[in-house]
């Protein structure tokens, strides 16, 4: 019987190949937002959240994807989208390393 991976497991596994990049900061600790993300110089650019892996890329990247129908514009809660931050639908087909590479290129600049 095959154990079925978790995004817990994927997001694990992302961090552990994101943090061999250059500038990756891999999750802190703490309760306020982003101590669970990945970072690049400071900044966030991967988390998971309520089991979706959440990214920042350029406003029309995200627009793209969502357009697509590879995900939604991340809500932190707020009650409004965020226009750079795009959660991936979990039956979507993109690689998960695939968006946060792309993600962190975006604020590694």
């Amino acid at each position: 019987m095959t154990k079925k991976t978790t995004p817990e497991d994927r997001f694990a596994s992302l961090v552990e190949e994101l943090t061999r990049l250059d500038g990756v900061e891999p999750p802190g600790t703490g309760r306020r937002f982003g101590s669970d993300a990945l970072k690049a110089d400071g900044h966030i650019f991967a988390m998971l959240s309520a089991g979706r892996l959440v990214l920042k890329l350029p406003r029309a990247r995200v627009d793209e994807l969502v357009a697509a129908g590879e995900g939604e514009h991340f809500d932190a809660g707020k009650g409004r989208p965020m226009r750079e931050w795009f959660a991936v639908d979990p039956a979507s087909a993109l690689t998960w390393d695939g968006l946060a590479r792309e993600a962190h290129a975006f604020v590694h600049r």
